[in-house]
């Protein structure tokens, strides 16, 4: 296990450094100008864009200023935006939001989905099955930001259940209807992969041999069925973390949550390179750590997978 975790991340860091290279091309070797209305009406003064020229190396060939870049990241210097602020108190602020929203998506991912999936799975052709069938079905046709107006109309206005928006900081309590928004889709595919996979499963032969062993029909569900029908799920589930920390644009506006979607959109209009290529290159870097840990999921769920 030791060599092989090892072995993973030696193999990441030609990952990180090829993608950090192909998103910092793909944001400051665009044809635009960066200083374009940023003065106003009127155009930004000479001496301001010889200034912010130097300044992000925009003069310098794309590989050395590339190689000046990642030198700055792995010091922890994220570098400025055009307005002076420093990348890493932007980020240190808003991530913890965006996290937290994400984790709560998550949780609604693993509780009701395979919640959900295991019931209608165990009961096929029943009314539970085709319930789950059905809103599971709703909810991969609702596009989320009208789910996520709707639902902020009915439980945060018209039935005052949750708050309509999060308050700075972003407390728990406050995270449960905007995280519900955010993993509802997958919380929906996630419950059909569950059904799917125990369906498959149940027909195994592996099952009708314990079951013909004499073993009670929990135990041949718990021990054999469900281990070897969450090993997908677990891939599903590790490769969403990091979509949904990167696709909570839509969520954390209707909801008002200051996080990195927020934060990643505001640096694109902006045409705040810096920004942008810090928060995606820790999107790249939370994709990486979390399939690492998904992998080593794997040994722990079916015993016949070995890291050799």
């Amino acid at each position: 296990m030791g060599a092989y975790t090892l072995r993973r991340i030696l193999q990441m860091i030609p990952v990180v450094l090829g993608t950090t290279f192909l998103i910092y091309t793909l944001v400051w070797a665009l044809p635009t100008d960066p200083f374009a209305g940023r003065c106003g009406e009127r155009p930004c003064p000479q001496a301001y864009v010889q200034l912010m020229t130097e300044k992000f190396n925009l003069d310098d060939p794309l590989p050395w200023a590339y190689l000046q870049w990642l030198g700055g990241l792995f010091t922890g210097n994220l570098g400025e935006t055009y307005t002076g602020l420093l990348v890493w108190d932007q980020v240190a602020s808003a991530f913890p939001n965006t996290l937290k929203l994400a984790t709560v998506a998550i949780m609604f991912e693993i509780v009701v989905g395979i919640t959900a999936g295991v019931f209608a799975g165990l009961n096929r052709g029943r009314f539970i099955d085709n319930l789950v069938l059905l809103s599971t079905l709703a909810l991969i046709s609702i596009p989320v930001f009208v789910l996520g107006t709707t639902l902020q109309y009915l439980l945060g206005i018209q039935f005052p259940i949750f708050s309509p928006t999060v308050p700075p900081g972003a407390p728990w309590s406050s995270l449960i209807l905007p995280g519900f928004v955010l993993g509802a889709l997958s919380m929906a595919y996630v419950a059909r992969l569950v059904r799917s996979s125990i369906l498959e499963n149940m027909r195994s032969d592996y099952v009708r041999t314990a079951t013909a062993k004499g073993l009670a029909r929990r135990r041949v569900i718990g021990l054999h069925v469900m281990r070897n029908s969450l090993i997908p799920v677990v891939t599903f589930i590790g490769a969403d973390f990091g979509a949904l920390m990167a696709g909570a644009i839509i969520t954390e506006g209707i909801f008002n949550i200051n996080g990195v979607g927020n934060l990643v959109y505001r640096g694109i209009l902006n045409q705040e390179g810096a920004l942008v290529t810090s928060v995606v290159t820790l999107f790249v870097l939370i994709f990486l750590v979390v399939n690492l840990i998904v992998d080593l999921l794997y040994g722990f769920l079916d015993p016949r997978i070995r890291y050799e």
